[in-house]
């Protein structure tokens, strides 16, 4: 008993008629009667009594008739199950991050794809932007997210959305009362930050060195936390990504630094081996990355 039989005999007992049947079902005449004679042979039973004006239903074709269409039913729904299954987004995603995203950015994105795909496990590496950008690029990780740039031409680089950063300081240091500081302000001063192959590092090397600030000290921490809890305990000054001074300014540990008509923008990039960029758990987490930040970049 297959299922094109089933479906050809629960038609025709809902139109009544042979012909009718065969154009709904787009098929001959003659096959809708084999179908109709096979099923009548397997059950050694008569399905229908047929007459030149009318097609009738016998009691067994009733029960066939109802069994039939919760055969379908399970049949469909099976079939179904079986789509979705091998459709699902399960099995493993890596992702790599740099510190400024794994710690501060990436955790909401987690959540989101937690609760829409709960069968993908989920493991996140953080390091700074060169050991992310290697990772990638020796495959121990599907995807990564950086701050800074890459040279390396093994990798795709795709932006998804612009940071900002601020220098920060504690609330005690002396330019905390100046509602703007100038360059001028900014020279010979000691400054605490993070380690070489970071993104942030990168930008701070670039600040100092474009705007000829002599640097008093530079004390280097490859902690973002470590960097703030210096900070509060210290003099020094920092150039750090929103997202990782927000709450701590918020709550007044940390003070934020204006300096007069600089404001301090970045790209943050997803990279990938072009190996990865068909695999079904990637794509779901760079959909998921764009639809998160939908106004920043789109690239896919």
């Amino acid at each position: 008993m297959h299922y094109d039989t089933l479906k050809t005999f629960i038609t025709l007992v809902e139109v009544k008629n042979f012909t009718k049947t065969a154009e709904i079902l787009r098929m001959s005449q003659p096959s809708v009667s084999l179908h109709i004679k096979n099923l009548e042979t397997e059950f050694n039973t008569t399905l229908f009594r047929r007459s030149p004006k009318s097609l009738k239903i016998t009691p067994t074709g009733e029960i066939l008739y109802e069994r039939a269409k919760q055969m379908i039913t399970i049949y469909e729904q099976t079939r179904q199950d079986i789509l979705e299954h091998h459709n699902s987004i399960k099995g493993e995603l890596k992702i790599g991050a740099s510190f400024t995203i794994g710690e501060y950015i990436l955790p909401s994105l987690l959540l989101d794809l937690q609760k829409d795909f709960p069968e993908l496990e989920l493991q996140v590496i953080i390091g700074n932007t060169e050991e992310i950008v290697q990772s990638v690029r020796l495959y121990q990780v599907d995807i990564g997210l950086i701050e800074g740039h890459t040279n390396e031409k093994e990798v795709s680089v795709h932006a998804f959305m612009q940071d900002e950063l601020f220098i920060v300081s504690s609330n005690n240091h002396s330019l905390t009362c100046k509602d703007e500081v100038t360059i001028t302000d900014l020279q010979n001063q000691d400054w605490v930050n993070r380690e070489v192959g970071s993104g942030t590092r990168e930008y701070f090397n670039h600040f100092i060195r474009s705007n000829g600030l002599k640097v008093k000290s530079l004390l280097t921490i490859s902690s973002n936390q470590g960097i703030k809890e210096t900070l509060i305990n210290g003099t020094g000054l920092s150039l750090l990504s929103r997202s990782v001074i927000e709450r701590d300014v918020q709550h007044k540990n940390l003070a934020i630094i204006k300096l007069k008509n600089q404001p301090f923008n970045r790209t943050l990039s997803y990279v990938y081996s072009p190996i990865m960029q068909d695999k079904k758990n990637v794509k779901t987490f760079i959909h998921a990355l764009n639809k998160k930040w939908p106004n920043n970049f789109n690239q896919t």
